[in-house]
Formats: structure tokens, sequence, C-alpha cells
């Protein structure tokens, strides 16, 4: 048994830390993990106590949640100040050394701050002398929320600022799509089953679509960051282009972390993106779901702002598996459905033999081999292909091969924050992003932002809510391809 693990939380009083960290934190608890036990301690500028803290956040848990927190309650503890102040950085490093363990406990700082403030904050804790970590001393890690910068430069600069303080296999730059069971069954559905991973290449897949569709606004709280980052910088450069390399990278020679991380670098830095091909547009107002709900405009963005809300593009890799082969990508909000999924389209055969009916005219055929990676809400893969009807004749109907996370194993799986912050306490960066990826996905969204303010750039489109986004989305698939998902 090890010393206990101390789990600093910097920006406490925030909605993150109530309604994911604490009920992460709380699960691992509940479950033993890790072995040596932990404890919690919260700042922010609020001045509680302890026992204040721990009354507001068994307040702010969900009744399933309820008797989980009160046990993991005494864990708890709070500490007032700004961390962007030395005098209050120092005075956390004697509250930590002070508690069980002392300076001999593992340390995870947990950035739950706005981004403004990541490199006051770890300038503070490297003066306080709490981010030291010796080769046989005790460990010394933190974790950064996205936004981790706002382009390629600024996340340069970061990255730079912070190897300044910390060794690299002290960071965990976080992405929770990560930590969701479907998003690794992609790996490991890929890499474990002989019979998809030859098919896994540019002979035998036709496109891939990736949606994230959602059907709520702007989130209360959320405006003043989204009008700056806008649909683009908030879901594609991070979560979408997360679950795009799962999706595509060569397979690794092992699973050691930076094996892993290495070939989802080396398929990012082979995205490519060409001008002409996207479509952003801005929800407006409008009924969804028989109720009136607000244009963006209205929701409390800047006046004469330009952010959209909806994006859709064709990209492609230029490498030898994927080369030739589209990956659309589209996210909106205030679509007719909440749902992610991956959508694996294969070829038809080269001659057909068979009754099929047309899927856009006669010129088209019915592509029967799609495989769907359902990841929110529904965490399910569902395989597509034809079979003979019944009959004298040889005419093809679709069906379908199904497996559903929740027949197989169950209502719940283990949360995406509970897994990461579970693999940041025992040091298993797999999950994370490291600092060339980071700056791979900038450099493919700087490129496509930056074709949008070029002249002749695609408009800023309006779409009414409760439906699919503009209907120029539907123009990036070319000839027979298809159509987007509906979910």
């Amino acid at each position: 048994m090890g010393a206990p693990v101390q789990i600093i939380i910097l920006g406490a009083s925030g909605d993150l830390t109530a309604r994911k960290l604490v009920p992460a934190l709380a699960g691992l608890a509940g479950r033993n993990e890790p072995a040596e036990g932990f404890q919690l301690v919260g700042m922010a500028r609020r001045p509680f106590s302890d026992s204040e803290f721990r009354t507001e956040l068994q307040a702010l848990q969900p009744p399933e949640g309820q008797a989980e927190f009160a046990a993991f309650a005494q864990r708890v503890h709070y500490q007032s100040g700004d961390v962007t102040r030395i005098e209050d950085a120092l005075a956390l490093a004697a509250r930590l050394d002070a508690l069980s363990g002392g300076a001999q406990a593992g340390r995870l700082f947990y950035f739950s701050l706005a981004p403004g403030l990541f490199r006051p904050a770890v300038d503070n804790l490297a003066r306080a002398g709490l981010l030291a970590a010796g080769a046989n001393g005790p460990w010394r890690r933190v974790v950064l929320e996205k936004p981790f910068g706002r382009d390629l430069a600024t996340a340069r600069a970061l990255n730079q600022h912070l190897l300044g303080l910390l060794r690299e296999e002290q960071i965990y730059r976080i992405d929770h799509y990560l930590g969701k069971e479907t998003v690794q069954n992609l790996f490991a559905f890929r890499f474990n089953n002989t019979v998809f991973e030859p098919v896994w290449n540019r002979r035998h897949v036709e496109l891939v679509q990736i949606t994230v569709a959602e059907s709520i606004g702007v989130e209360p709280g959320r405006m003043g960051y989204y009008d700056t980052a806008g649909a683009l910088s908030d879901m594609v450069q991070n979560h979408m282009l997360q679950v795009l390399a799962m999706t595509a990278m060569e397979p690794p020679s092992s699973l050691d972390p930076e094996e892993v991380r290495g070939q989802k670098v080396a398929l990012l830095k082979s995205l490519r993106f060409h001008d002409g091909l996207s479509v952003r547009g801005r929800y407006q107002a409008g009924d969804l779901d028989g109720r009136a709900v607000p244009g963006y405009l209205d929701e409390g963005a800047p006046a004469g702002s330009s952010t959209e809300t909806f994006v859709a593009m064709r990209a492609e890799i230029q490498n030898w598996r994927w080369s030739g082969v589209p990956f659309l990508l589209r996210h909106g909000k205030r679509l007719a459905k909440h749902f992610t999924e991956v959508k694996v389209q294969f070829r038809t055969p080269p001659i057909e033999l068979s009754e099929v009916h047309a899927l856009a005219g006669p010129a088209c055929r019915l592509r029967p081999n799609v495989l769907t990676i359902s990841i929110q809400p529904r965490e399910a893969l569902t395989l597509s292909f034809s079979v003979k009807e019944p009959g004298n004749g040889m005419s093809m109907v679709p069906a379908q091969l199904a497996f559903d996370y929740r027949d197989r194993f169950g209502p719940a799986t283990t949360p995406a924050y509970q897994r990461l912050l579970l693999d940041a306490i025992l040091g298993d960066p797999t999950l994370f992003l490291r600092a060339d990826e980071v700056e791979a996905c900038w450099r493919f969204t700087d490129a496509v932002r930056g074709s949008w303010s070029a002249p002749g750039g695609p408009p800023l489109l309006d779409y009414a809510p409760g439906g699919w986004g503009p209907p120029e989305a539907d123009g990036l698939f070319q000839g027979c391809e298809g159509g987007w998902s509906h979910g």
C-alpha cells in the first residue's frame, strides 16, 4: 500500500465539480479504487468551511447519488483561496502537507478553471513547490480541461509554457469523450476482430460519416465561452477529431500509451481539408417538439455575432490506408435528435446479381453493408446487410445484426470521468492528449476556419430548429454516396 492520494480541484465551486467530478470520485471511493485511497481538496474563492462545502455538494447530487456521496463526504476538504495569488498557493501547500500522507502523498491537480487562468495557476503551484516531482519521489500531475488554446498558435504557446515547468508525462489533457465505453470500443472492435480489420481500408470502405447532433441550444452560463469558440472549436476540434482518430488510426504495435498516442497523432497529421467542402450555419427561433425556442442571437449572444452553431465538412486522410475515402463530419445544435454515431459505409459488390431497391434513382444501388457505432445516448453496434426475400425471385431486403451495451452488460457503464480520473491517478496517459496531438487538431481546425474567412468562403446560413441544419450540407455527398444519418 502506498501513501494516500490527494486530488485537488482548482475552481471547485463550478458546475463541473458537482455534476461530474465529485460523482466520479465518489464512485471510485465506493469501488475502493485506487487501493491506496484518496482525499479530495476543493479550492475556490468562496469562503466555505469543510462542512459547508460538503453540505453544498450533497445538495447538488442527484437522488441516485446521495448515498454514495454521503459515504464519501468525510474525505472531502476545502481550502478557500485564489490559486493565481502566490500567498493562496502557499496556504494550499500548507493545508495539503497537514492532511493524511502529507508531502509524501501523490497529488493530482485538476484545473477546473477558465483557460486564461491556466498559466498563472501553474506558475504559482510551481513557485509554491507543489509540482516538483523527483524520479523516486511522490508523483505530481495536472489535469487540464478544454479548451486547450484558441488556435494552433495559442495551444503551442501554452504547451511551451507548461513544458517549462512540468515534464510531458505530468500533463494530462483531458477529453471526456475518450472515456466513453463505446469510443474505447472502436479501438477494441477493430483490432480484436479479424473479420473487420482486413476490410477497414480504402479498397472496401466507400466513406465514413461522423455525427454529433444536439437538440439543445447553448446551455445557460456557456454563452460567454461558446460565442468565442463556435461549433467548430467547441466540438469538432476536440471530441469529433478524437473519435475520427480512434476510427481510422493504424494499429499500434502494443498497448503502450506512447504507441497508441503516436498512431493517433500520425493519423491526425495526415488529415486534410479542402476549401469549398464545408457548410456552416446558425439556428434561428422557431418550434421544437411543440414548444417555441429562441434563436442563437436571442440567447445572449453579442450583437453582430457571426458564430456558427452548425458545421459540416468533407475531409480526407492522406495515407496508404485511407487515400480517396471521404470522411464527412457534422455537428449542430437545435437539431431534430440528440445522438452521436460513426457510420462506416462499405462499397457495393462489383456486379449486382439480384433485385434491389434503388437508393437515389435508377443509377444508384443500395449500399447493403453499413457498420454503425452508436456512442450516445444509445451505446450499440449495428451491421446492416442484405438477405433474400422468401419467394421465387432473387429480391433482396435489408437486415441487421445488432449489439447493445445495455442488453449485454446492464444499464450502467462506467462514467467517462470516473474512468479518466482513475487513469490519471494511476499514471496511465493512454486516453489523454499529448502536446503534439492537440497541435495537430488545431492545425486542421485552423485550416477550416481560415477557409471561412477567405474571400468566397461559405456564408453563415440560417436554419430552423428541429430539422437537420442547412440543406446545403446534403451537397457534401457526391454521386451515389447517400446522405446524412438521422440517428
